[in-house]
C-alpha cells in the first residue's frame, strides 16, 4: 500500500512493470528482481544499527569475510525507509549508482531556504517509496501548467534510493542568520600536498547525494530536487558514479576501483554499532550551542580523484600491489593468503624487507599508523570521457562519512599526501565538506532545527 493514501488509483514506480516489458513477452522488472518494494520493506525497522542487506554471493564467504550480523537479503528494487535516527544512505549498504549535487543558494531570503528545506524533504520521502516528486506530479495537474514531476522514473521501482542532504561551511554565513547555528568540527579541509582542486568541483552551500540501484532513479531524484529549487538554489557542480568502492555492510563484497583492486576491504561496518558510534555518528557532548543539532548526525567529506589510468596500465603487477599493500586477485594483505587477514606490518618479506612496503597505501590509511582513526567510506568510481589529450577522465569520487573532519580526514589525508607512493598515479582535483544533519522524525523536515 502507498504510504500517500491521496494517490489511490495512481500506479506507484515500487509496483510497475517496465514500460514495454511485458509487451515483448518479458516480466517486469520488479518479478526479474525479487519482489516488490513494499512487501520486502514490510517488517524493517528504520534506526541506528538497522541493515538493508544486499547479497553478497558466495565469493565474499570464500574470501574469508567474517561471518554477516546481517538481515535477509532485500531485492535491489526494494523501498527504504526515509525517516529514521539517521539519515538514509549513510551506513545503508552501498547501492551501485550515484548522483551527487553540491549547490549555492541564490536567494537572501531565509524563509525560502526555509520553505525549500522543507519541500524537499516532502518530495524526497515520496521519490524513495517509489512515488512521484508531488502527488499526480506527472500528469496531474493538467495540460496548461508544466508538470510536478519530470517522468523518467515513472513506471521504475524505488530501487533503493536513498537520499541524504549535507550543509556545507558556506551556508553558515551572515546571508541566513545561521552563524550561530555552525557546528565547531564544520570547517574547510585545510590545503594538502599535492592536491589540484578546480573552483568549479569545489565547495557548495548544500549537497544531495542520490544512491539507488537504477542510474535513472538516482539522477530523477536529483533533477527533480533541482527542479523545486529553482531561483532558491543552483548547481555548483554535480558527479555521477558507478560501481560502488567500498562495503558498507557485511552483507556485501567488497568491490573494486578503477585500478583493479578490492577497495574498503577494513571499512567501518552497519554491524558495527560500537565502530560507528566511536567514529561515525556526531556524539551529543560532541557539538555545544548553536550546533546541537547535529547530534545523530554525520559529517561527510566529498573528493573527486581522478586516477592516471593508462600510466597505471603500464605498470607491472608486483609494483602495483607494493604500491597498494594488497595482492591484486585476491585482496589479501601482502604476506598473507585471503582478503581478510589481520595485515601484519612487521613481517617480512623473501628478501629481508617488509612484506607490505612501508609507504603502501594500506599502510600509510591504517588506523593502527594513526591512533586509531577510522572513517565510513563511501566512494563510487567514475568514467567521465576523455580529456584534450585522449587520456581519460576516470577514477573514484571519493565519500567518506565520520564523527569529526578534523580529527579524522584531515590527519590520514596528510599522512597520505606525504608519503603515499600512489600519488603518483592520481590527483585530487575537486573537494567538499558537509554537515549531513540526523535523521528526520515524523513531522519534521530538513531545515527545521536550523531554523527553529
Amino acid at each position: 500500500m502507498s504510504p500517500f493514501p491521496e494517490e489511490a488509483g495512481v500506479p506507484e514506480r515500487a509496483d510497475a512493470t517496465v514500460p514495454g516489458a511485458e509487451a515483448d513477452g518479458g516480466v517486469s522488472r520488479r518479478r526479474l528482481l525479487g519482489v516488490s518494494g513494499t512487501a520486502a520493506v514490510a517488517g524493517v525497522v528504520a534506526g541506528a544499527g538497522t541493515v538493508y542487506a544486499v547479497s553478497r554471493g558466495d565469493a565474499a564467504a570464500a574470501a574469508g569475510a567474517p561471518t554477516s550480523t546481517a538481515a535477509p537479503a532485500l531485492a535491489l528494487d526494494a523501498a527504504i525507509p526515509f525517516r529514521g535516527e539517521h539519515q538514509a544512505g549513510i551506513v545503508t549498504p552501498a547501492q551501485d549508482r550515484l548522483h551527487f549535487v553540491a549547490l549555492d543558494v541564490v536567494t537572501k531570503d531565509p524563509a525560502q531556504l526555509r520553505q525549500l528545506l522543507e519541500d524537499w524533504t516532502r518530495a524526497a520521502e515520496r521519490m524513495t517509496a517509489g512515488a512521484e516528486a508531488a502527488p499526480g506530479g506527472l500528469v496531474g495537474g493538467g495540460p496548461n501548467r508544466a508538470p510536478e514531476d519530470t517522468g523518467e522514473a515513472y513506471g521504475l521501482p524505488a530501487s533503493g534510493l536513498t537520499i541524504t542532504i549535507g550543509y556545507g561551511p558556506s551556508l553558515f554565513d551572515d546571508r541566513f542568520g545561521l552563524a550561530s547555528k555552525r557546528p565547531a568540527a564544520l570547517q574547510d579541509l585545510p590545503a594538502f600536498t599535492g592536491d589540484q582542486l578546480d573552483p568549479r568541483r569545489t565547495g557548495g552551500d548544500l549537497c544531495i547525494q542520490a544512491c539507488a540501484n537504477d542510474p535513472q532513479v538516482a539522477v530523477h531524484a536529483v533533477r527533480n530536487l533541482v527542479r523545486l529549487g529553482f531561483g532558491v538554489v543552483a548547481v555548483r557542480w554535480s558527479q555521477l558514479g558507478f560501481g560502488r568502492t567500498s562495503s558498507t555492510s557485511t552483507a556485501q563484497a567488497t568491490p573494486r576501483n578503477m585500478f583493479g583492486f578490492k577497495d574498503g576491504t577494513n571499512n567501518v561496518k552497519a554491524e558495527e554499532p560500537e565502530g560507528l558510534a566511536q567514529h561515525v555518528w556526531v556524539a551529543p557532548d560532541d557539538e555545544t550551542g548553536g550546533g546541537a543539532w547535529m547530534s545523530g548526525g554525520s559529517y561527510l567529506v566529498a573528493r573527486r580523484i581522478r586516477m592516471h589510468i593508462e600510466v597505471w596500465d603500464r605498470t607491472s603487477l608486483q609494483e602495483q600491489e607494493d604500491i597498494i599493500g594488497r595482492d591484486k586477485k585476491e585482496g589479501a594483505p601482502l604476506g598473507q593468503a585471503k582478503e581478510f587477514d589481520t595485515l601484519d606490518f612487521a613481517k617480512k618479506g623473501p628478501d629481508g624487507q617488509p612484506a607490505i612496503p612501508v609507504n603502501a597505501h594500506v599502510r600509510l590509511a591504517h588506523e593502527s599508523q594513526l591512533g586509531g582513526v577510522r572513517i565510513l567510506r563511501r566512494g563510487y568510481n567514475f568514467t567521465d570521457g576523455s580529456d584534450g589529450v585522449g587520456h581519460l577522465d576516470a577514477g573514484l569520487f571519493f565519500l567518506a562519512y565520520m564523527r569529526d573532519p578534523g580529527k579524522q580526514f584531515v590527519p590520514m589525508q596528510r599522512a597520505l599526501a606525504k608519503a603515499d607512493v600512489l600519488n603518483e598515479y592520481i590527483e585530487h582535483n575537486g573537494s567538499a565538506v558537509f554537515a549531513c544533519p540526523p535523521g528526520v522524525k515524523d513531522g519534521e523536515h530538513w531545515g527545521q532545527a536550523l531554523f527553529a
